[in-house]
């Protein structure tokens, strides 16, 4: 039997669990993004920017990252690139914000346990990368040249 292509719509156990992986994060980068656009709006979401101590600027390219990061882990676009782009938000997040609210992140101020493990889960995704049905394999070229998006029936 010949050996399967990473990506593959049909290959390993791990490139199934990687494509979980990137829509669970990138789900959740989405979700909070909208969240602060569309029930914060952005005067609230300037506001909790500045009430953390972080510049009220950075309101704009961390909600742009988030939903244009969770866009491309969803589609499986250079998700290792991605999750690494990412990765320092979440950590900024924790030392900067939620790091001195403790571990529960339901905490008063937000503790840092879940922001810890979308960190974990964010460095699995660099380790595994795209995973199954990624569009990026879909539009690779195969051996042949030819796109795999042209010889799909």
């Amino acid at each position: 039997m010949p050996a399967r292509s990473l990506g593959s719509p049909h290959s390993s156990p791990e490139q199934w669990a990687a494509l979980l992986l990137r829509l669970a994060l990138g789900a959740m980068y989405i979700a909070h993004a909208l969240f602060k656009i569309l029930v914060l709006g952005w005067p609230g979401t300037l506001r909790l920017f500045g009430a953390t101590g972080m510049p009220e600027w950075m309101t704009y390219p961390a909600v742009g990252a988030e939903l244009v990061g969770g866009l491309l882990l969803i589609l499986g676009i250079a998700v290792r690139w991605v999750a690494l782009a990412l990765l320092p938000m979440l950590l900024g997040a924790i030392a900067f914000v939620h790091g001195a609210h403790g571990w529960i992140y339901t905490s008063p101020g937000g503790g840092w346990e879940y922001l810890a493990f979308l960190a974990v889960v964010s460095v699995s995704l660099m380790c595994l990368g795209n995973g199954a049905l990624s569009l990026q394999y879909l539009f690779k070229a195969s051996p042949t040249g030819q796109s795999r998006a042209a010889t799909i029936p």
